[in-house]
């Protein structure tokens, strides 16, 4: 066997051992070490290039961005269970109440803010499902409208900074995590656009599935309402502003005075302070957050890890110059790299987390975009779009997984009247599959809707640069070289001074 043949062969086990179901970062290493082994004995490489596993892994290990994760995840786990997601869900539902789809829009509102704070899918469809739900499905609306916005609302997360998915894939592609967030405001804002002109528009087509709620229902009105409002958003705004703004990642903001650790570690800060202000900061739950993220940084770490070994063999048999080969020679140049690109993401999404697709896939994806001329941070914030779906298309969709789970409680606790069909969860959601590819498509044709966040480069035009080089010294003057001038001309300075 050549060696050239070898890559492709790694890269069909690794989709093997992607699709059997067992943990993924230990069949990883166990596909890598194997691999690794076998070319040895080949004469590939020598047996002191494995050798350098252990090192290559400590480096990557030791990267202070990484530190980034437990940070935002303990902040996120913090703030999912401070009532803020409660407080803001029934206020907000109060005041679009009465509007046509005014359930749905407060959803998505929400959904966006807590997206901005939390960081974490997760906790945000179960608390908006628990709250929400039941108030949807009590005025009539669709059972499909309303687990679709549930969970489509909860995904957004993934993509609104500041999301963990960006700053992995800031991480693996070598770019600031500041501009990659800068990048994200776009995709973000037009996402919930979307949604709310979905929402609008079956409000015109099919206004019994979205009814308004009746003025009456309310317990809040005028200033009382607003007020309630204002104290989710205005401590929400601050602490966005706060951890995004410090490390230069919201639009308009050119320098950075934290690194995305710092901003983390202060933004674990504020979610503790916004938990006292809520009268939820208490032992139990501090001890669930870090539980939380323990788990989280655990199953990273051994995931980066796994996927380094088999990364580090896979550039040994060069596996990155059969992917370069591979891809660099699509029809359509960019735009067919890209569409092929994401529609190999999409269907690895059906299988993958988010984390195993950016550690495992992106490093292979990354170099060949560059060579390309596709500027990388568009080109992480155009995946990061992508794998927002890996959440909702049936039948693996974890977000799904959570909602089925939540109605399934509140039908046993006669909180909702009738249980939730599974079909009604997942033909729900293929709408909002379909908006999230949209998006997909918008990025990848219109790429302003990313870059036009980004600092601008400095452009110098060469043909107006001056170099002015000093004249040189008369002689006699001061400093000319000619030292008998020098001491005679400071003489007669230090007798005028006498």
């Amino acid at each position: 066997m050549q060696m050239e043949n070898f890559a492709p062969i790694m890269f069909a086990g690794l989709v093997f051992v992607m699709l059997i179901g067992f943990p993924v970062a230990f069949s990883l290493a166990a596909l890598g070490l194997a691999s690794g082994f076998f070319a040895i004995e080949m004469g590939w490489f020598p047996a002191s290039f494995m050798a350098n596993l252990p090192l290559n892994i400590f480096g990557i290990l030791s990267n202070d961005l990484l530190l980034a994760i437990p940070f935002f995840t303990f902040m996120g786990a913090i703030l999912e269970k401070c009532g803020l997601a409660e407080d803001m869900l029934d206020s907000m539902g109060q005041l679009f109440g009465p509007v046509r789809g005014g359930l749905g829009y407060s959803v998505i509102i929400v959904g966006f803010i807590l997206g901005a704070i939390t960081g974490t899918v997760a906790g945000q469809v179960i608390a908006m499902a628990l709250i929400s739900l039941p108030v949807m499905i009590r005025y009539g609306y669709n059972m499909r409208y309303a687990t679709g916005v549930l969970a489509a609302s909860g995904t957004i997360t993934q993509l609104v900074p500041p999301s963990l998915v960006l700053v992995v894939v800031a991480d693996q592609l070598g770019r600031s995590v500041g501009d990659m967030y800068k990048g994200a405001w776009g995709p973000s804002i037009l996402q919930v656009l979307i949604f709310a002109l979905y929402t609008f528009a079956l409000g015109l087509v099919k206004p019994e599935h979205v009814p308004g709620i009746p003025k009456e229902a309310r317990t809040l009105n005028g200033w009382a309402l607003w007020a309630k409002c204002l104290r989710g958003i205005i401590p929400s705004a601050v602490l966005i502003f706060a951890v995004l703004g410090s490390m230069g990642g919201l639009p308009g903001l050119n320098v950075a005075i934290a690194t995305p650790t710092e901003a983390g570690a202060m933004g674990c800060v504020g979610a503790l302070v916004l938990a006292a202000m809520h009268k939820r900061l208490t032992g139990s739950l501090i001890w669930d957050a870090m539980q939380g993220t323990m788990r989280l940084t655990a199953m990273v770490v051994f995931i980066l890890i796994g996927s380094r070994v088999f990364s580090m063999v896979f550039q040994g048999v060069d596996g990155a110059k059969w992917v370069e080969h591979l891809l660099s020679g699509l029809p359509g140049g960019q735009i067919g790299f890209l569409i092929v690109v994401n529609l190999f993401v999409f269907f690895l999404a059906f299988f993958l987390d988010f984390f195993e697709i950016a550690f495992i896939i992106l490093p292979m994806l990354g170099p060949v975009a560059d060579k390309l001329g596709i500027d990388l941070v568009w080109f992480g914030v155009l995946l990061c779009v992508n794998m927002q779906t890996s959440f909702m298309h049936p039948p693996f969709g974890f977000a799904l997984f959570y909602l089925r789970g939540i109605a399934d409680t509140l039908f046993k606790e006669r909180r909702i009247e009738k249980a939730v069909r599974s079909a009604d969860i997942y033909m729900g959601a293929i709408p909002w599959v379909i908006m999230q590819l949209m998006l997909v498509a918008i990025v990848i044709f219109v790429p302003q809707s990313v870059t036009m966040f980004l600092d601008k480069p400095e452009a110098i035009d060469i043909d107006k640069v001056q170099i002015e080089i000093p004249a040189e010294p008369e002689q006699g003057a001061p400093g000319s070289g000619d030292a008998a001038t020098d001491q005679q001309q400071l003489e007669e300075l230090l007798k005028e001074k006498k």
